[in-house]
């Protein structure tokens, strides 16, 4: 499938979130929620270390975010573009806010839950699936992570 050229665009902006929750210590994953006009309305990174909240990923936060700025908790214009694929967790947000297009970077073969391990987002078995476009600027999003883990274990990264 080919990805559209403003996806660079979008991640771009999800990749500039992903390093700013380094400062708070957080896994560098970042997220935004476009309209269906491509027009952010919803931005997001992970949190969970910044206010000790196992829901507070990255996708979370930029749905609650697009969901404030609409008034409405049915996103069913938007696109959500996240660095990391989504987890189980965020795979179930997105399906309960009716977003039907998700644009992820890295890869995640431990927990993801959009063609990784699970494939929630377009399980036949449920009332709403996800048109998903992976991979897009994966080397700089897994880099992100690469360099993170790298350096809370200790090792030098290259």
């Amino acid at each position: 499938m080919e990805v559209p050229g403003e996806f660079s665009d979008w991640m771009g902006i999800a990749v500039a979130e992903a390093r700013a929750a380094l400062a708070t210590g957080d896994v560098p994953v970042g997220a935004i929620v476009l309209d269906a006009d491509g027009a952010v309305i919803g931005i997001g990174r992970n949190e969970r270390e910044l206010h000790q909240d196992p829901t507070a990923h990255a996708e979370v936060v930029a749905i609650r975010a697009a969901a404030a700025a609409t008034g409405d908790w049915h996103l069913t214009g938007a696109t959500l573009v996240v660095t990391l694929e989504p987890c189980v967790m965020c795979a179930g947000a997105i399906l309960a806010s009716r977003i039907p297009r998700v644009v992820y970077g890295a890869w995640d073969d431990k927990a993801g839950a959009a063609g990784s391990v699970y494939d929630v987002l377009r399980d036949r078995r449920l009332n709403h699936r996800v048109e998903v476009y992976a991979g897009v600027d994966a080397e700089v999003c897994s880099a992100l992570l690469t360099d993170f883990f790298r350096g809370a274990s200790g090792d030098v990264a290259p």
